[in-house]
């Protein structure tokens, strides 16, 4: 499976952007995906994730302001992300699984994208 991420930028605190997570080789509506973030000098952390039946996690940090959701036509998961903060300046990774249950572990999955960098300023 190839996972491509994209959409990440430098926008200002307060703004919007969209990260979309392209795949190829597995089907995402089969498995549960997910995004994760590294800022520099820190771990890797857990951001959201949905599941097969479409039920949907996210780290308390984010919740209310980013958004989940995945286009099966195309094959393609997205993370829509408001009201956006420095702290949530890192790079973000898409992942799957070979599971249909959400984790919010990242050693739970199996295959990861690229990652895509978001700065925000303030």
């Amino acid at each position: 499976v190839q996972l491509q991420a994209s959409g990440g930028g430098l926008v200002q605190a307060g703004g919007s952007l969209r990260l979309s997570c392209a795949a190829s080789g597995r089907t995402l509506s089969d498995y549960a995906v997910g995004w994760f973030r590294q800022a520099p000098g820190k771990e890797r952390e857990f951001v959201s994730a949905i599941s097969r039946a479409g039920s949907t996690s996210y780290a308390e940090s984010v919740k209310g302001r980013f958004t989940i959701s995945r286009d099966n036509a195309k094959n393609t998961l997205y993370l829509q992300m408001n009201s956006l903060k420095p702290e949530d300046t890192a790079v973000y990774y898409c992942a799957v699984r070979q599971s249909r249950y959400i984790s919010r572990t990242g050693s739970e999955y199996d295959a990861w994208g690229q990652g895509t960098q978001v700065t925000v300023s303030s």
